[in-house]
Order: structure tokens, then sequence, then C-alpha cells
């Protein structure tokens, strides 16, 4: 079920991708959201930061920094993310016991701009369908504002220069 403020930190998550892209990485962002609404962490996408890793997607690691809180306590956040998490994501997500996912731009969307890019084999396996494997609930919403999250994509991947 959508909360008045999914929009808003969605376009936050966007921001943070908007700002991986303009440091010269993947633009790709999330947010990681308490229960009370406030944004307790943000991440870009890390794969030019940490030397090309293809592993340092978004989710991942703020998923890894989310252990700095408790399960029953993450089990009440939601993790905003500019583009639906890919399979490896939505397990790091699973595993950390975050509870909500808010999502931009879903995975085959994503693949129809990307294409076969080398540095995004995107894996076209819908999060839903990983989280559906697991034993806990974990609530997704999105896509959301898809058009929007869609743009941070298009040049970026074209090998267009910066606007």
């Amino acid at each position: 079920m959508t909360r008045p403020d999914d929009e808003k930190h969605l376009r936050h998550a966007f921001a943070v991708a908007e700002t991986s892209r303009l440091g010269g990485d993947h633009p790709f962002g999330a947010i990681l959201v308490g229960p009370n609404g406030v944004v307790l962490m943000e991440q870009g996408n890390g794969f030019s930061a940490e030397g090309g890793d293809r592993t340092a997607h978004a989710e991942r690691l703020l998923a890894s920094r989310a252990k700095a809180y408790d399960s029953a306590f993450l089990a009440g956040c939601t993790l905003y993310s500019s583009a639906e998490p890919c399979a490896m994501c939505a397990g790091a997500i699973y595993w950390s016991g975050i509870g909500r996912l808010v999502y931009g731009q879903s995975e085959a969307s994503l693949k129809a701009i990307t294409g076969n890019h080398p540095e995004n084999p995107t894996l076209d396996l819908p999060c839903r369908a990983v989280f559906a494997a697991g034993q806990r609930a974990v609530e997704v919403i999105g896509p959301m504002l898809e058009d929007e999250s869609a743009a941070l994509q298009r040049a970026f991947w074209a090998g267009e220069p910066e606007a």
C-alpha cells in the first residue's frame, strides 16, 4: 500500500542516482527510511568507486550498511530505489531484514534501455519473484514514477554527454 511520502522519498533516491551519475558512476540510487519517515542513509552506485566491482549496486551496498540497525527495526523500514533491484540486490534486501521496498523503473524497462551493455547485463527477474521464494514478507511497491526514473538511465546508457 502506498504511503503519502512515497513519491517524495522516491524522488530523493532519483537525486542520489543523479549525483552518482554526475560523479562518473552508473545512475542508480537508494535511500533507507525509518518507520518514522526519517531518511537514515543514502547510497549511490559504487561500480566505479569500488574499482569496477559489478556487485557494488546501490541497493546491495545500502542493505549491507543497514547492519547498523537490528532486524526488528529494519522490518519497519523502507528502501527506496531508483530502479527495481536485481536478483542479487533483492536477496540482499531480504537478508538484511528490510521490510518494504519502493522502486521507480522496472527491471524489464531498464533492460530495454541498457540492452546488452557489458556493464549492465541485466537479470530480467522481478524482485517480487525473489521475495516470493523467501520465508518472510517484503512489501513491494513499484514501478512508481517510472518515466522519471527511466529518464535517469536513457542518456547514460546511450553514451550521450551530460546535459
